[in-house]
């Protein structure tokens, strides 16, 4: 497997200083940023909106990055336009959250936007079987969603490696992401269980080290 992607998710980033910290990252070679969205209903927490993705959308640009967009909202279908504008190159949605699942990664795809599926730890692969063939990107939550700085769910590893397995099976290039917990003690045992994308907030985003630091050790760690 070629080197893991490294998505860092601001949601524990410092917003007095977003954008360069956002910079930061992709000057390190990250090709990914990861945005939570939350509404406080779906997750019992609040945190940012198309406002946000739309302002660091140049700087994304001139990295050639992806802007990588997790709504964990309730009905999700009410603002995929919004953040497609904004500028979105990948919207994700959970299936706990979603009407008819087909629909809306249908509606993501006619936006010019790269669909993505995900799902909570406790839910089952069965409830995004249908689609798995149709997204570009599925994300594995290792963390009950809508608080940064938990700790990972070791039962994840095997939906991990079920999911690499199934991707495999039917010949998908679809990113196989992992969010939740991922930290340079256990993001080798994710990837060699078939992550392609790692999310990290607070490894990356914290006061003990610099974020050049802290990616580094990251990427050191997963030795790939």
């Amino acid at each position: 497997m070629s080197k893991v992607k490294l998505a860092p998710s601001i949601l524990s980033a410092d917003f007095s200083c977003l954008g360069q910290q956002v910079e930061a990252c992709l000057q390190e070679g990250c090709e990914f940023v990861h945005v939570d969205v939350m509404d406080g209903h779906f997750v019992p927490n609040i945190t940012m909106g198309p406002v946000i993705v739309g302002s660091l959308k140049p700087i994304l640009v001139k990295y050639n990055a992806v802007m990588d967009v997790h709504l964990m909202i309730s009905d999700p279908d009410k603002f995929i336009e919004d953040f497609a504008e904004a500028g979105a190159d990948v919207i994700t949605v959970h299936v706990e959250s979603c009407g008819n699942l087909d629909e809306t990664v249908g509606k993501i795809r006619t936006l010019g936007v790269r669909p993505g599926i995900t799902l909570n730890p406790g839910t089952k692969i069965d409830k995004i079987a249908t689609v798995i063939p149709y997204v570009d990107l599925v994300l594995v939550m290792s963390v009950n969603p809508g608080f940064g700085s938990q700790h990972f769910i070791p039962q994840s590893m095997s939906k991990i490696a079920d999911l690499r397995r199934i991707l495999n099976e039917i010949g998908s290039k679809a990113e196989l992401e992992v969010d939740g917990g991922i930290k340079e003690t256990n993001v080798k045992s994710v990837v060699n269980a078939g992550a392609s994308v790692v999310v990290a907030g607070s490894a990356i985003f914290n006061d003990k080290k610099s974020i050049q630091n802290n990616i580094a050790e990251i990427w050191n760690a997963a030795d790939v």
